[in-house]
């Protein structure tokens, strides 16, 4: 099941862009801390005081000196308190610097140079006390973890930044703590914590169908453009949510459940993000592999032949994706041939795309292929003695 596979890298990129640019999904608010802001001028602020009038007569003889004295006095802690402010946005601004370095590091596949970098930023960002900083931090050091396969590194870190946001007030439902769920369920189902991820997906699935509901019951005179915003993007993450946990009920074979899901984000995806996106074909691919599973291939060929002729009029990104699984299809019907030249055509555009596990997946089927077609020449050949 290419299509279904759950590669890591994949799950952390279509949780970042969230379904496509199409879903626009808030990310953590950084506060202070805009890693792509312009660099801003500093002004100095310096603050008057005025010496009391009533010094007695006593002190008129050194008023001159303790005027002198009182304006030393002053300028070093105004020039103590500039020098903390200076100080402060010094590392402030290093602190963004090394953000930009280490997801540009993380652009070009440098992971170890990120990591580097993302250590040095959290140190500056905890020095500091910039909470915003520091679950943001936190937020691509798990990120990064989990993409190199480190899940107990990966859930320290999405624990320690969901820690520091409900501690400053965010709500359990706010959708960067549900996000941050979704991820940790998906780490204990690839370390077949069976309970934990369930209990990890029903609350993340739960907790988004009770926002959408009351949201669902506003006036229509209360609805806002800033509250169907919101509205798109908690059902678009439930839709995500359904998706992911879709795909681990169907590696338990869990075919009924994996079916109802993936079908509940189909219909989330079509309806908010339209026919012809690039999720949407995915997930009408997945789902005929379901179909494909439970022994329905009309269905599955059906289904799997819509989202590729779509996916040739839009130009999909994993177009050689959708052909394997047809493909795959094409060989439990028995239809060889076609089999082959999808598989064929799957290669060539997977091997363009750099795309070495689809590569490895649609050899395997190649030679699934080879497997059938010596099995019934045999059979053919035992027929005719």
């Amino acid at each position: 099941m290419a299509a279904s596979c759950v590669r890591r890298a994949v799950l952390c990129q279509t949780l970042n862009r969230f379904w496509g640019s199409g879903a626009n999904l808030r990310r953590i608010s950084t506060g202070n801390l805009d890693v792509d802001r312009r660099e801003q001028g500093r002004g100095s602020r310096w603050e008057k005081t005025s010496r009391p009038e009533s010094m007695g007569r006593n002190f008129q003889s050194t008023r001159s000196r303790a005027g002198v004295l009182w304006a030393a006095v002053a300028f070093s802690l105004f020039s103590s308190d500039e020098d903390e402010r200076d100080e402060a946005q010094r590392k402030e601004d290093e602190t963004i610097l090394l953000l930009k370095k280490a997801k540009l590091s993380l652009h070009r596949g440098q992971l170890q140079a990120a990591s580097g970098l993302l250590h040095q930023a959290v140190v500056l960002a905890h020095q500091t006390h910039n909470t915003q900083a520091i679950i943001y931090t936190y937020s691509l050091m798990a990120n990064l973890a989990y993409v190199q396969g480190q899940l107990d590194q990966a859930e320290k870190l999405f624990k320690a930044a969901m820690s520091f946001m409900l501690s400053g007030g965010t709500p359990e439902d706010d959708n960067a703590i549900i996000e941050m769920s979704l991820k940790l369920a998906t780490i204990y189902a690839e370390q077949n914590k069976a309970e934990l991820a369930e209990h990890g997906f029903r609350f993340c699935t739960e907790s988004l169908e009770a926002k959408l509901q009351k949201q669902k019951e506003l006036p229509a005179d209360e609805q806002t453009e800033e509250q169907e915003a919101l509205r798109k993007e908690t059902r678009l993450l439930l839709g995500l949510c359904l998706d992911s946990r879709a795909r681990y009920q169907a590696s338990r074979l869990h075919l009924s459940q994996a079916k109802q899901d993936y079908q509940n984000a189909l219909d989330i995806c079509r309806q908010e993000q339209g026919e012809t996106h690039p999720q949407t074909l995915v997930l009408m691919s997945d789902l005929a592999t379901i179909f494909d599973l439970q022994g329905c291939h009309d269905d599955a060929l059906a289904l799997v032949q819509q989202a590729v002729d779509l996916s040739r009029c839009t130009g999909h990104p994993d177009q050689h994706v959708l052909l394997g699984n047809m493909a795959g299809i094409l060989l439990h019907k028995g239809r060889l041939e076609d089999s082959v030249r999808f598989y064929q055509e799957a290669l060539s555009l997977a091997r363009l795309a750099g795309d070495q596990e689809a590569v490895y997946k649609i050899q395997e089927g190649l030679k699934e292929v080879k497997k059938k077609r010596d099995q019934e020449k045999k059979e053919e050949e035992h027929r005719s003695d």
